[in-house]
């Protein structure tokens, strides 16, 4: 609850789809006996980062307005965007909506820096 309001996280399709692929792979390393690796560092920051947004969707940094990607506006309708640090420098990105009784934790992304600055038209 977030100031007397359920707070659910979801995710898109394509962050889903990262999502999935890494407990796939955290799976697959888990039954070759391994305990240690990017993949589980990262999931286990994802997880993380789901449970820190649970109790406060808030909790990352605000991207302001002018710099919200066209793809996010047009893909999600979305009007704020939030970002927040995952392991190795990849980055979770999420809108917040909802209504009287809760709060949507929605999140669009979940990417690597490389394409976090492709997304966000960042230049080295």
């Amino acid at each position: 609850m977030f100031k007397g309001k359920k707070i659910v996280v979801k995710l898109s399709d394509e962050a889903d789809k990262v999502y999935q692929e890494l407990n796939k792979l955290v799976g697959e390393e888990k039954l070759k006996g391994i305990d240690s690796s990017f993949h589980q560092t990262l999931l286990r920051s994802v997880n993380r980062v789901r449970d820190l947004l649970k109790q406060n969707p808030f909790a990352g940094d605000q991207v302001p307005k002018k710099q919200i990607p066209g793809k996010y506006a047009l893909e999600y309708d979305v009007d704020n965007l939030w970002r927040i640090e995952l392991a190795d420098r990849w980055r979770l990105v999420y809108t917040i909506t909802g209504n009287q009784v809760e709060i949507i934790t929605f999140v669009v992304d979940i990417f690597d820096h490389k394409d976090y600055d492709k997304v966000f038209g960042y230049k080295h």
